[in-house]
């Protein structure tokens, strides 16, 4: 996997001070994409071990409140098996952080049914996962007043809760 660019201080993309991380790949392709360098999966510089060790460096101090993945698109299938090792070592390292994943997939119909259908390791990725940012982004809904996602059919997930209770559960902002 690649990756397009790291933010050791975002504030735009889940609440409170953030390490942001925007994965390269996209096969989404939506119009008005804030993004669209990252469509390409070959964009920018290979994910590896050195990277990994300088975001958990970047998530250490007590301000950091999480992680946000973001890209490009965290969920296409070589992007979340780079990444499943990695929030499995920021989950061990730093519990008390939350980690945020941004999508163009939808919850229910994609990533539940289809995902964890295909693919085992899905379950595992997603319970690390607390916030999930779903539905591609369209413009003709786009919306700057709304927190944390651009358009107004994009929600947001409280992943856990929902996975316990088996029906979306929404993220009320505490």
């Amino acid at each position: 996997m690649n990756y397009a660019e790291i933010k050791n201080i975002d504030i735009a993309n889940g609440p409170g001070v953030r390490v942001t991380l925007f994965v390269s790949g996209c096969t989404h392709r939506c119009e008005g994409c804030f993004n669209e360098v990252t469509w390409d999966f070959n964009y920018g510089r290979p994910f590896d071990e050195d990277v990994e060790k300088l975001l958990l460096t970047y998530l250490e101090p007590d301000y950091i409140a999480g992680l946000t993945l973001l890209g490009g698109e965290p969920l296409e299938y070589v992007n979340w098996q780079a990444l499943l090792p990695f929030v499995r070592r920021v989950k061990e390292k730093y519990p008390e952080k939350n980690i945020w994943c941004y999508t163009g997939y939808r919850f229910e119909e994609d990533v539940l049914d289809k995902f964890c259908s295909r693919w085992e390791e899905m379950r595992e990725f997603l319970s690390h996962i607390d916030v999930l940012v779903d539905g591609e982004f369209i413009s003709a809904q786009k919306d700057i007043s709304l927190p944390f996602r651009g358009s107004a059919n994009q929600r947001i997930i409280q992943v856990q809760e929902s996975l316990k209770c088996g029906e979306t559960v929404l993220w009320t902002g505490k």
